[in-house]
C-alpha cells in the first residue's frame, strides 16, 4: 500500500530528480547559515535531499518522504522519518532550527512552525517565498494560474514571523543570475530553461494548475521566445546580476 503523503505533494511519485535540479546555491546558503548564528546543533525540518544543510555543525535532518531521503548524498547524515507537525524531540533540544523552501508544502504549516519554535532554544530560520511579491516575476504573465496557486499555498510572511519568535527579522534574499537551485524565479534570466519539462517537474507549483494551464503557459513562452517578444520586454534581465523577487529569510528569535 502506498504511503499517504505528509504534505500537499506526493514526493514518492514526484520527488525523483530533486537532488539534481534543486541544488544548494552557495550565495543563498550564506544567508541561511549566517542566520543560524553560533548554533552548534541544528534540526533541519523538511530536509529533502539536503539542500542548504550546514556541514560545519551537528545536524539532525527530518524528512517524511522516502524518495527524498534516498537522494541525500553520502556526506550528509541520514534523515529521520518524521513530519514537521510532530517532531520527536524534547523542548529546547537544539541550538537552532531551520526549514528551507518547504513550509508551504506542510499539511499544517502553523503547527509545524510552532514545533520548530518548541524544539529550538535559539533562532528559527525559515527560507520561503512571499506570496505578495510573486507578481514581480515575469512568469506571472505567462502562467497566472501558477502564481495564484502558489499564493494559496504560501503562509503569509507575518504569520510565519509571529509563530517562530517573540521577535523576527524578515530579510529579502537576492536571487543570483546563475542560481543553482532550480525554483521558478531562479530562471529569471534563463527563460528557455522553463520550457524543459524536467525543470518544471522539480517545481511543485506546476502540479497545482492542471495540464491544460501548463501547456498554455509553455506555448506562450515558447512563442514569445521564438518571436523575440520576450526579449523585447524582459531581455534586460539576461544581464542583470541579481533579481529581487519573492525569496525571503524569516529569522525568529526566542
Amino acid at each position: 500500500m502506498a504511503a499517504t503523503p505528509a504534505g500537499d505533494v506526493d514526493y514518492e511519485r514526484h520527488g525523483h530528480g530533486y537532488a539534481t535540479r534543486r541544488r544548494t546555491d552557495p550565495r543563498i546558503a550564506a544567508h541561511v547559515h549566517a542566520a543560524l548564528g553560533p548554533a552548534r546543533t541544528v534540526v533541519n525540518v523538511g530536509a529533502g535531499a539536503g539542500s542548504y544543510e550546514p556541514r560545519d555543525r551537528h545536524v539532525v535532518a527530518v524528512e517524511p518522504s522516502a524518495a527524498m531521503r534516498a537522494q541525500r548524498p553520502r556526506h550528509l547524515v541520514p534523515a529521520l522519518d518524521a513530519t514537521a507537525e510532530r517532531l520527536p524531540f524534547d523542548d529546547d533540544s537544539f541550538d537552532a532550527a531551520m526549514a528551507t523552501i518547504t513550509v508551504h508544502q506542510w499539511a499544517d504549516a502553523e503547527r509545524g512552525l510552532r514545533e520548530l519554535r518548541r524544539v529550538s532554544r535559539g533562532p528559527v530560520v525559515v527560507l520561503t517565498f512571499d506570496g505578495d511579491a510573486l507578481g514581480l516575476f515575469w512568469l506571472a504573465e505567462y502562467a497566472p494560474e501558477l502564481i495564484a496557486a502558489e499564493r494559496r499555498r504560501l503562509p503569509p510572511i507575518d504569520t510565519i514571523a509571529s509563530l517562530i519568535g517573540t521577535t523576527a527579522d524578515v530579510v529579502p534574499v537576492p536571487i543570483p543570475i546563475d542560481c543553482a537551485d532550480g525554483f521558478a524565479e531562479a530562471y529569471y534570466a534563463r527563460p528557455e530553461r522553463l520550457l524543459d519539462p524536467r525543470v518544471r517537474a522539480s517545481q511543485s507549483a506546476w502540479g497545482f494548475i492542471g495540464d491544460d494551464a501548463e501547456t498554455r503557459a509553455v506555448h506562450r513562452l515558447s512563442r514569445d521566445l521564438d518571436s523575440g517578444a520576450w526579449d523585447s520586454r524582459y531581455g534586460h534581465l539576461r544581464h542583470q546580476p541579481e533579481f529581487a523577487g519573492s525569496l525571503r529569510l524569516v529569522v525568529g528569535h526566542p
